[in-house]
């Protein structure tokens, strides 16, 4: 719906990013695709859905202490999530925000696409196109970041939400998307049904699951750039 409230949501929910260490299982999945790639000193990243883009904060860190040029494109398909998340990185010349639907992401657009609490917005049945489109923008791969559906993640989420926020998508939304989350089951059925996918998952702190597809090439796995690894 967008909105002021929506810009207020987007700034209340870096909180609870920070409370729910939401930025780990990102760091993850890249830190696994960018060894897996040849653990290249240009390295690119594009954050689908983002939001603010704030669990980008924790990637740029990592790519200072590994001496990477990294870029990262944050693309969400609000004004307001790119008006908050060019204000958050004013004055971060490796981002670049663009507002950009899922569904209009251009062909090996960046080295790995990243959706962190994204993809829960979407059906079961609507999945495996999302998951498509993601390793058709990507290089190498995707990792996606999501909730793992639990009555405990749903409780605290629940709890939280309501101490640091009166925000209605805060308070409605937060919960809404613990129960829109996954379990290892689903993850499991779409890695055994879907084998083109190449997909694998693992389940992080605090209830969340680390869900990384390859991209795989004519004749297997996509291979590591030449000339650009360490």
């Amino acid at each position: 719906m967008g909105g002021a409230n929506l810009r207020v949501a987007l700034r209340h929910l870096r909180w609870l990013n920070r409370i729910f260490g939401a930025a780990g299982p990102t760091l993850y999945g890249v830190k696994r695709l960018w060894s897996e790639s040849g653990k290249s000193r240009q390295f690119s990243i594009l954050d689908i859905g983002s939001g603010s883009g704030d669990v980008n904060r924790v990637l740029l860190r990592w790519a200072d202490r590994n001496q990477i040029d990294l870029k990262i494109i944050l693309a969400d398909i609000t004004e307001e999530a790119c008006e908050e998340a060019r204000m958050l990185y004013q004055h971060e010349g490796r981002i670049q925000v663009i507002r950009r639907d899922l569904f209009q992401l251009p062909e090996c657009c960046a080295d790995v696409i990243t959706a962190t609490q994204f993809v829960h917005h979407f059906s079961s049945e609507e999945l495996p196109k999302v998951i498509r489109c993601m390793l058709n923008a990507s290089r190498f791969g995707i990792v996606i970041n999501d909730i793992h559906r639990h009555w405990i993640s749903w409780l605290a989420v629940w709890l939280v939400t309501r101490l640091v926020s009166r925000n209605r998508y805060i308070r409605n939304d937060g919960p809404l998307s613990v129960a829109k989350g996954f379990r290892s089951a689903e993850w499991k059925y779409l890695k055994k049904t879907w084998t083109a996918f190449n997909l694998t998952y693992s389940w992080r702190p605090l209830f969340r699951y680390t869900v990384i597809a390859r991209k795989i090439a004519e004749g297997g796995i996509m291979e590591p750039r030449s000339g650009r690894s360490r």
